[in-house]
């Protein structure tokens, strides 16, 4: 992303659009694919850009993130040790007490059921959380 002061101006949401643009390959399929996956889940998911330019979703508190790396798109979640994942998602960040990743590589195909799930999961801890 280029750094300047309209950066500061622009949503969260329009400079994810860019990031995906900028990227242009592989990369930006995936982020733009996983984008969607988590705003068909949950509509009210709220889009944000982290520090060194990281995208963010969030309801009632972080659900998960979208960083992109030269060979790997990995997507976060922030109480992922907290999630089930039945179908082995779960493939980065395994070590921690508790987020988890996913790390996406060139030409591999998203689960979507399961990811959705695992978007679905982690959207319910946060409300319960924020209930409790």
């Amino acid at each position: 992303m280029q750094k300047n002061g309209s950066q500061e101006d622009a949503s969260p949401s329009r400079l994810i659009d860019a990031r995906i643009k900028e990227l242009g390959d592989w990369r930006g399929e995936m982020l733009g694919r996983l984008r969607a996956l988590v705003k068909e889940v949950d509509p009210d998911v709220v889009e944000g850009w982290g520090w060194r330019g990281v995208p963010m979703w969030s309801h009632d508190g972080l659900v998960c993130t979208g960083e992109t790396y030269k060979s790997v798109v990995k997507t976060t979640f922030a109480k992922g040790a907290f999630l089930e994942d039945p179908s082995g998602l779960f493939n980065a960040s395994l070590e921690g007490n508790t987020r988890r990743a996913i790390d996406f590589h060139e030409g591999e195909e998203i689960d979507e059921e399961a990811l959705k799930a695992l978007v679905h999961a982690a959207v319910l801890l946060n409300g319960s959380k924020a209930k409790g």
